[in-house]
């Protein structure tokens, strides 16, 4: 049966059996565009930023949802991000570039990042940016410095670590102790980090930001740390803290697989907001705006990736590989993070499966495997697969490995397609190179 939940809202079947995506036929996208391709489906996307927006200012009215830029952007989706009154989380000057080419409104923009570097804070700074979120005392001073010699006052967040597993993959774990991001709550250096934010003379602090890690299937892991940060918060009124801001990052989870159920933006919405409600009541503290930063929640499910079928290797009684044209250079989480995909025949997604098979990439390495052991319909050299779920973290992490050119992305809707980004040539690969 066809994995509907994992497809696009547009994803369709028609009477010939091959996927449709936004009214385009996805046989004929990889005619056009040639293969790999990403599509990316420009309702989906939209309805995705639209209940974000929806359920959590509807539960608590002063909501900014604020899109995490390294699941993927560039300029076309920024002004689509734009349109849909969403703001924008960076973490590099890279991300921040992309934001001003785009004419994204730079004080809707948050700047994040455990080890931002003296150019992009000076660039972020001299550009207005709406807010910094501060990682480490080293960058409460650098960015103290910054400020002053450029004559402002910046507004900022600290990153605090709650020390809340999210149970979730190892390398996606951001919010316990033992990680790189944050300034952990429990040794006494958030409350260290706040009083110097405080004193900062060319500093404005105006609430705390954590990130438990990503992607998070579990409701309680938001409702501990959002409790415990507020409470954190509440032990510094009377030091001057008035929490304006707080949030509570991203990390909503998707259905990667017909099997995986993750909670909807409503569920988060409702166990985030009602914490933060009853917990400020309780405290007798006013209620913050509140900072939701959702990135692969918005653009993952509106993705979906495009191959063609090469060579097929049969080893009887051990495996079947499918090799295709694309693999860990264009999605590395197979191999990164042992991420796990539906497959689909865009052909023949019609027809029950017939045989178990691997889907291997091309590039050189025995780890580049995009599925392992999935049922297909019989497959041959030329036919089209399609991947779901893969608008995010794919096309953003890609690479030149074995100097393949990044594939290109199109936006489909209403039978239309549009080119985003153009696939890469072997001249642009050598552009930075010097004879």
């Amino acid at each position: 049966m066809f994995p509907q939940t994992v497809f696009p809202e547009t994803a369709r079947i028609n009477e010939d059996g091959q996927l449709l995506i936004g009214g385009c036929n996805t046989l004929e996208l990889a005619d056009q565009y040639g293969t790999p391709v990403y599509v990316l489906d420009e309702v989906t996307l939209r309805a995705r930023c639209r209940s974000f927006v929806q359920e959590f200012q509807q539960r608590h009215a002063a909501s900014q949802i604020v899109y995490a830029a390294k699941a993927y952007i560039n300029p076309a989706l920024a002004q689509i991000f734009d349109q849909e009154g969403l703001g924008l989380d960076v973490v590099s000057g890279g991300e921040l570039a992309i934001a001003r080419a785009a004419g994204f409104p730079l004080e809707r923009v948050y700047f994040h990042g455990n080890n931002k570097g003296p150019e992009e804070l000076a660039e972020a700074v001299a550009q207005g940016i709406g807010r910094v979120v501060v990682d480490s005392f080293h960058e409460l001073e650098l960015l103290d410095r910054i400020a002053a010699d450029a004559g402002k006052v910046q507004d900022i967040l600290l990153r605090v670590s709650p020390g809340i597993d999210p149970h979730t993959h190892s390398h996606t774990t951001t919010g316990i102790l033992d990680s790189k991001f944050g300034i952990p709550i429990e040794t006494g250096d958030a409350a260290a980090a706040i009083r110097q934010a405080l004193a900062a003379s060319n500093l404005k602090l105006q609430g705390l930001h954590f990130h438990l890690g990503s992607p998070i299937f579990e409701l309680e892991p938001y409702r501990a740390a959002t409790e415990l940060v507020l409470r954190f918060a509440a032990g510094f009124r009377e030091e001057g803290l008035e929490l304006r801001e707080f949030s509570p990052g991203g990390g909503f989870a998707i259905a990667y697989t017909r099997d995986q159920k993750p909670p909807e933006v409503g569920e988060y919405a409702e166990t985030i907001v009602s914490t933060m409600i009853s917990t400020c009541r309780d405290l007798d503290m006013a209620l913050p705006q509140l900072i939701i930063e959702p990135g692969r929640s918005i653009i993952g499910p509106a993705g979906v990736a495009l191959y063609r079928v090469g060579v097929i290797k049969d080893i009887p009684g051990v495996r079947k590989y499918v090799s295709v044209d694309g693999g860990m250079g264009d999605n590395i989480r197979p191999a990164l993070y042992q991420a796990v995909y539906e497959v689909v025949a865009a052909g023949m997604a019609d027809r029950e499966p017939e045989e178990k098979v691997t889907i291997a990439g091309k590039y050189c390495e025995s780890g580049d495997l995009l599925a392992t052991d999935i049922m297909l319909p019989r497959v041959g050299a030329g036919d089209i697969i399609a991947i779901p779920a893969a608008g995010a973290y794919c096309p953003s992490m890609a690479s030149n490995y074995n100097l393949n050119p990044r594939p290109p992305i199109i936006l489909v809707k209403d039978g239309e397609s549009r080119l985003i980004r153009r696939r890469e040539s072997y001249q642009d690969m050598m552009l930075c190179d010097v004879i």
